[in-house]
C-alpha cells in the first residue's frame, strides 16, 4: 500500500500590521479552503507557524457564524483543524522529508515575518530542490521572495507567477501599510508576473511552482497543488 499523501501548510504567527496595532494574521479561507481541497482529496495536512503555537486570523477575514465561506464554517466546528492552527509546530528543524508539497496562505501578517525568517527560506529552497510542489496564494507568496534555487537565483526568476496586485492592495486601503508591495517586488526579482482581473481567481504552475492571486483564487491553486502532486513534469 502507497504511502499517503501529505501536505505541509506553513503560516504566519505575525498578529498586527508591523508597529501599526491593526489586527491581521492569516486569512482565514486561504487556510480553510486549501486545507479541506486536500484533505478531502486523502491527504495528511500538518499546519507549522513561523513562531509556533496560536496561528493569529486576520478578524475582518471572519463574519458572524453562518456568514462564512463554506470551507471557513466547516473548520470553525472541526476540533481536529481548530486543535492544528492553536498548537501549531514552529517552522524551525522541519524539514520536508515525507511532504510531497508545501502550501503558504497570505493574510497581511505574512508580508512581515514570513520574508524575515531565513529557517522558512532554507525550507523551501530545500523543497524545491527535492521536486516538491511549493505553493502560495494571495501574500503567501511573500514567504518567497528571498529563496533561492540550487544555483543562488531567485526561486521566482523566469518563473510564471501571481500575487495580490497592486490594485487590489490599493483597493484594500493598505498600500501605505504593508513593508513592500508584493506585486513590485516579485516583479524585481525577475518573475513573470501574471494576474487575472482584481478580486477574481488566477492561478498559475510552472513546472513544480504554483500561485494564485487573491482569496478567490484559494481552490484554484489547491486543485493545481494535487494535479502537480499526481502529474508532475
Amino acid at each position: 500500500m502507497s504511502a499517503p499523501l501529505k501536505i505541509l501548510m506553513i503560516l504566519t504567527s505575525q498578529a498586527t500590521l508591523g508597529d501599526n496595532p491593526r489586527p491581521t494574521g492569516v486569512w482565514f479561507e486561504e487556510l480553510s479552503t486549501p486545507y479541506y481541497a486536500f484533505v478531502d482529496a486523502g491527504a495528511e495536512v500538518d499546519i507549522a507557524s513561523i513562531a509556533g503555537g496560536k496561528i493569529p486570523i486576520d478578524p475582518h477575514s471572519l463574519e458572524a457564524e453562518g456568514n462564512n465561506p463554506p470551507s471557513v464554517e466547516r473548520f470553525l466546528k472541526d476540533s481536529a483543524a481548530m486543535r492544528k492552527i492553536e498548537l501549531s509546530t514552529r517552522i524551525d528543524g522541519l524539514a520536508t522529508a515525507g511532504y510531497a508539497a508545501v502550501f503558504l496562505p497570505g493574510g497581511h501578517g505574512t508580508m512581515w515575518d514570513l520574508p524575515q525568517s531565513a529557517q522558512l527560506a532554507k525550507l523551501l529552497s530545500d523543497a524545491r530542490g527535492e521536486g516538491k510542489v511549493v505553493s502560495a496564494v494571495c501574500h503567501g507568496p511573500a514567504g518567497l521572495v528571498n529563496v533561492k534555487d540550487s544555483h543562488g537565483r531567485p526561486l521566482v526568476a523566469g518563473r510564471r507567477v501571481a500575487v495580490f496586485t497592486n490594485s487590489e492592495e490599493a483597493a484594500a486601503g493598505l498600500t501605505d501599510a504593508v513593508p513592500f508591495l508584493l506585486e513590485t517586488r516579485i516583479r524585481a526579482l525577475g518573475a513573470c508576473y501574471e494576474n487575472g482581473p482584481d478580486f477574481q481567481p488566477f492561478a498559475v504552475r510552472d513546472d513544480n511552482l504554483v500561485t494564485g492571486q487573491n482569496p478567490a483564487s484559494s481552490a484554484e491553486v489547491a486543485w493545481l497543488v494535487l494535479d502537480t502532486v499526481r502529474q508532475p513534469h
